[in-house]
């Protein structure tokens, strides 16, 4: 198991019980990926669009290392 930094922000706040910019310590099996960290909490595949990790754009099937930080941000409104 290793422990990552998990921030989820706009509408996909929801699938956490934190406050707006907190992190949230998550345990998930070695060499996990995005994808399964994503299908885990409950968020649907298709909902993120925009994720880093540590900083770097990454995909759902790109795999988690011990103390990454993982941001994963939903579709960007505006006009």
């Amino acid at each position: 198991m290793i422990d990552i930094e998990l921030r989820l922000y706009g509408d996909l706040r929801q699938y956490l019980d934190v406050e707006l910019g907190t992190g949230y310590n998550l345990e998930v099996e070695d060499g996990s990926s995005i994808r399964a960290v994503v299908i885990s909490l409950g968020i649907p595949t298709d909902a993120p669009k925009i994720i880093f990790v540590n900083g770097r754009h990454k995909e759902l099937d790109d795999a988690l290392f011990e103390n990454d930080r993982l941001a994963i941000f939903p579709p960007v409104a505006g006009g």
